[in-house]
């Protein structure tokens, strides 16, 4: 089985070669690869010095090649291909289907090669590719290096959860951008909206208001649009729920599904009013940082504030506390008594009414931007919205939780 997976590697990467450039012109293709691959695995099996000096014998070939076609051809594809060939051809000795998974990833990589090309060069914007390296950096280098533990004296400050919180903001940032930069086109204004209300749904109500004063936009596209960014923000405010507290999350999580129902029954009742032919392609960023970090501050200090208001006040203070964030951050809000109820602050009774109440406190705000924004036809509508939401969480904890 190795053998014949060494075989089939050589082959299989060979042939690619061969095929991607012109007759006469290929350094090393189907012939020299299936040669290399046996190689590979008969040194292997000698011993290690046999395989040593196989790597190092190859290794001078492909350096002697590349000096003797630089000029024409600076491009190291190949010589690197064959240097695949060969440990691959090795690695087939232990372990044969990794060898062949492998190898078949190689092949279709030197395959896509106008793809990759297109993607990297054409498709993907500078300013995209530093969000992705940043969104990256976030999740795989800073956020293992956090602690776990409560940095302030009510333990509800754990700077993993805090950080999760950000990474999370930009990855659904990332994820709606690369939605919309796919699809684009005629579903251009839904798209926008809906993934723009992972990263601020009160603004996309305000914007669309403002489409409709100024004519752009009847009251109730806009209308659906605006619930549609609100289905992402209660999307999100359900992801911030589970990162704070999977229990919290998972007590409510029908109340949280009755909410998101209420909303796209006002979507759908708004739906077949929508028209045009769609938005342009963004092309700008795909989240700001500033507003992930600044969710993650606001969230920091709510929790504080809850916390101190509740060792103070008790459960009342916590929610009296979370009902004026609300209007500002409603993730923060929930974010803080979720990492309450999680630490022992707050009985669950308490969490499930608070956090339906904090829902309704930032539906009041944002109907009222909504008015303000966009006339009387459009604030009603968005309302009517927010009523349908509220009123299912509610209906939820009643007969759910």
């Amino acid at each position: 089985m190795g053998l014949l997976t060494a075989l089939g590697v050589g082959l299989l990467i060979g042939v690619v070669r061969e095929r991607r450039h012109q007759p006469g012109r290929t350094k090393a293709g189907t012939r020299t690869h299936t040669l290399v691959a046996m190689l590979g695995y008969a040194s292997w099996s000698l011993g290690t010095w046999p395989f040593v000096a196989t790597v190092l014998v190859i290794g001078a070939l492909v350096i002697g090649g590349y000096q003797a076609t630089a000029q024409r051809d600076p491009g190291q594809t190949g010589e690197v291909a064959l240097l695949v060939t060969l440990m691959l051809s090795a690695l087939a000795q232990q372990n044969p289907s990794l060898s062949a998974a492998l190898g078949v990833l190689a092949a279709a990589l030197l395959h896509a090669k106008q793809a990759s090309q297109r993607i990297s060069r054409v498709l993907i914007t500078d300013q995209e590719l530093q969000d992705a390296l940043i969104l990256a950096a976030s999740a795989l280098v800073v956020m293992p290096l956090l602690s776990d533990q409560a940095m302030d004296p009510w333990g509800v400050l754990q700077p993993i959860t805090l950080w999760r919180i950000v990474v999370l903001v930009m990855a659904v940032g990332m994820l709606g951008h690369a939605a919309q930069r796919a699809l684009g086109g005629r579903w251009g204004m839904p798209l926008a909206a809906f993934f723009s209300g992972f990263v601020s749904s009160t603004a996309v109500v305000v914007s669309t208001g403002q489409r409709v004063r100024a004519g752009q936009s009847a009251p109730l596209p806009a209308a659906a649009c605006a619930m549609l960014a609100n289905l992402a923000s209660l999307t999100l405010f359900a992801g911030v729920l589970g990162a704070a507290s999977p229990t919290l999350l998972v007590a409510m999580r029908w109340p949280l599904v009755l909410a998101g129902l209420g909303l796209l029954l006002v979507v759908v009742l708004a739906w077949r009013r929508i028209e045009g032919d769609g938005a342009e392609t963004p092309t700008g960023r795909a989240f700001k940082l500033t507003h992930a970090l600044g969710m993650a501050t606001i969230i920091a200090l709510m929790s504080l504030l809850a916390a101190w208001l509740q060792n103070v006040f008790g459960d009342v203070g916590v929610l009296v506390a979370a009902l004026c964030v609300a209007w500002v951050e409603v993730h923060a809000a929930a974010a803080s008594i979720a990492q309450l109820i999680q630490s022992g602050g707050m009985t669950p009774e308490w969490a499930h009414w608070a956090l339906v109440t904090v829902l309704a406190s930032s539906a009041v705000a944002k109907t009222a931007l909504a008015m303000a924004s966009g006339g009387i036809r459009y604030g009603l509508t968005v309302g009517l919205g927010f009523v349908a939401m509220v009123a299912g969480g509610a209906v939820g904890v009643l007969w759910f939780v």
